[in-house]
C-alpha cells in the first residue's frame, strides 16, 4: 500500500514539475520570439514582413500537426521497427509514450506563441501598410482577422492530415530528432 502511495506521489510531483516547466518555458520562449520577431519586423520592408507572418503561421500549423499526430499514433508499428533496430524507432516510441507533453509543447507552447506572434506581426504590418500607402484606415483588425483565419483554417486542415498520416509524421519527426541529437 505504501509503495502505491509513493508512486502516486512521485507521479503527482512529476506532473507539477512539468506544469511549472511548461509555464516557464512558454514565458521565456514567448518573450524571446516576441522581441526578436517584432524588432526584426519593424526593420523589414512590407513584403518581407508579410513573408515572415506567413512563416510564423505555417510554423504554428506544422507544430499543431505534430502534436495531433503524436497523440493519435499507435506505438505498435514502431515496436516492429525497434526490434529490427531501425534508427529512429525508439525515439518514435518515446514521442508516443510522452504524447501529452509532446502535444503540449507542439500545439500549445509553440502553436500558441505563433498565434500571439502572428497577431503582433499583423499589427506591425498594418502600420507599415498605412505608412507606405498613406492610409488613415485602421487595418489592424482586418489583418488580425485574416491571420487568425489562416491559422485556424490551416490547423483544421492539419488535424485531418495528422489523423490520416500520424505514423508517417511521427516517423519523420523521430528521424529529425534522431539526426539533431546525434
Amino acid at each position: 500500500m505504501k509503495e502505491v502511495k509513493n508512486k502516486n506521489t512521485k507521479e503527482e510531483h512529476s506532473k507539477y514539475k512539468w506544469y511549472i516547466t511548461a509555464f516557464v518555458l512558454t514565458f521565456f520562449l514567448s518573450l524571446l520570439f516576441a522581441f526578436v520577431s517584432t524588432t526584426a519586423i519593424t526593420n523589414l520592408k512590407l513584403i518581407p514582413a508579410i513573408l515572415v507572418l506567413i512563416l510564423v503561421i505555417f510554423i504554428g500549423i506544422i507544430f499543431d500537426i505534430i502534436g495531433v499526430a503524436v497523440t493519435v499514433a499507435d506505438e505498435e508499428s514502431f515496436h516492429a521497427k525497434a526490434s529490427k533496430k531501425i534508427s529512429g524507432s525508439k525515439t518514435a516510441i518515446k514521442l508516443i509514450r510522452n504524447s501529452a507533453r509532446v502535444a503540449n509543447i507542439c500545439a500549445d507552447i509553440v502553436g500558441d506563441i505563433c498565434g500571439v506572434l502572428s497577431g503582433a506581426i499583423s499589427a506591425i504590418i498594418a502600420l507599415k501598410i498605412g505608412e507606405t500607402f498613406n492610409l488613415n484606415t485602421n487595418l489592424q483588425f482586418l489583418l488580425s482577422a485574416i491571420s487568425a483565419s489562416l491559422t485556424v483554417g490551416g490547423k483544421a486542415i492539419g488535424k485531418e492530415i495528422a489523423q490520416r498520416n500520424n505514423e508517417k509524421i511521427v516517423w519523420a519527426v523521430s528521424k529529425i530528432l534522431k539526426f539533431i541529437y546525434k
